[in-house]
């Protein structure tokens, strides 16, 4: 119950307050829609330098969406554009392949996206989300558990509040309680891999350039960040993992120099480094009754192109779609009829970008001579084939498919 002992009643409540709930709960509440979103994590604890030490790489669909929304003018200052991106392979401590590919932004006149540390992005959505009235952020308070009520829900919070909604949509990641609670399985495998990721600062001005190294243990990324540094995004055997964490800090430096390679210069990380262990998910369905996924909580994919979150935006423009166009008509936005169409809409997009990226894994996080000399020779032609480079930025920038609304150049 709220303070004045009744329960409060809006269009939609979300669940999870990251950064795919709270850009989709904006760009609800920019369309006049009443949106509550409950999160068990505390602002504060959320904007943390310590609590995510990962930084997203913006595609430039998603940028528009920002724009869109009010949120972009917030986080400009602080993500990087990202001028190129140069593809090698190689084995660790020997020469880098003589195939490689590089994309170069002159070819589309404008940045191939951005890099931004989540924190900032979390900042910039939090800042923005005070603006609207129509929109509150209940935390530290989880979404514990959905009940029918008449014409929706009824949702009961970690702080005994009952919020009533015509939809309730879960964005609260890949181990999604709400998801479990309504009986929505996955199809799921782990990775022997984990994800080591730490800030970088180095010599020389990385000029916009990202690298991916793709060596025999997975993808070595580095990102780069606004000022000399730049984030490593570095894939690592599970079992090799947790000794690269314990690693003193001249030993962890001396590591990623021997992978950054020396075009940088002297290179340092800084104190604090993560370790996320990979895994793969999928939904079996993205929608019941009054109920939708969102981001995480309906795909986790392979960090190997960074498209992650660009893959939870979409969900949160689309959603927002087709939500929005249904309240506009004057139809029930959380009957079934209407969310099947936002199912159908993302379902096998994410399901063919995730099984794409665990097969652009699996190709390059090996050392087998033929599948090396295949995937080399299939860089090298890409990048000596215009057309086919071009559509590879432009998937890489988000900007295939049927595109939401929030998504389109006129958006931005």
């Amino acid at each position: 119950m709220g303070s004045d002992g009744m329960a409060r009643t809006v269009d939609v409540i979300i669940g999870g307050g990251g950064m795919v709930g709270l850009a989709l709960a904006i760009a609800l509440a920019k369309g006049g829609l009443e949106v509550v979103v409950a999160d068990p994590v505390p602002e504060a604890d959320a904007l943390r330098a310590g609590f995510d030490g990962r930084v997203s790489a913006l595609a430039f669909a998603s940028v528009r969406m920002f724009k869109a929304l009010g949120i972009w003018e917030r986080l400009a200052n602080r993500a990087q554009p990202i001028d190129d991106i140069l593809v090698t392979d190689a084995k660790l401590g020997g020469a880098p392949s003589p195939f490689s590919l590089h994309i170069d932004h002159r070819e589309l006149g404008a940045p191939l996206g951005y890099i931004a540390e989540n924190r900032h992005i979390r900042q910039a959505l939090f800042a923005a989300s005070t603006t609207l009235p129509n929109l509150k952020l209940i935390a530290p308070a989880a979404l514990q558990s959905l009940e029918p009520a008449s014409n929706g829900v009824d949702a009961r919070l970690a702080n005994g509040e009952i919020v009533g909604a015509r939809l309730a949509v879960a964005a609260d990641g890949r181990d999604s309680l709400l998801r479990a609670s309504m009986g929505i399985g996955v199809v799921s495998w782990a990775y022997p891999q984990c994800g080591i990721v730490a800030t970088v600062c180095h010599q020389r001005p990385h000029h916009g350039v990202a690298y991916e190294h793709f060596l025999p243990s997975g993808p070595f990324a580095i990102l780069p960040l606004t000022g000399d540094r730049s984030s490593l995004v570095w894939t690592e055997r599970r079992d090799m993992a947790p000794g690269m964490m314990a690693l003193s800090q001249s030993d962890f430096d001396a590591e990623i120099a021997r992978r950054f390679g020396a075009h940088l210069g002297e290179t340092r990380a800084e104190a604090l480094r993560w370790s996320y262990p990979l895994r793969f998910h999928l939904a079996r369905s993205y929608v019941k009754g009054r109920f939708a996924l969102a981001g995480d909580a309906a795909h986790g994919i392979h960090p190997i192109a960074g498209q992650g979150l660009n893959l939870g935006l979409k969900d949160a423009a689309a959603l927002s779609d087709v939500v929005l166009e249904a309240a506009s008509l004057g139809l029930d936005f959380g009957g079934l009829d209407v969310l099947a169409r936002y199912e159908r809409w993302r379902r096998f997009d994410s399901f063919a970008l995730a099984l794409a990226m665990d097969g652009l894994n699996r190709l390059f996080s090996n050392d087998v001579a033929p599948l090396r000399l295949m995937r080399d020779l299939g860089m090298g032609l890409v990048d000596r084939i215009a057309p086919v480079r071009r559509f590879f930025m432009r998937h890489a920038g988000g900007d295939v498919g049927r595109l939401p609304r929030l998504m389109k150049d006129e958006a931005a």
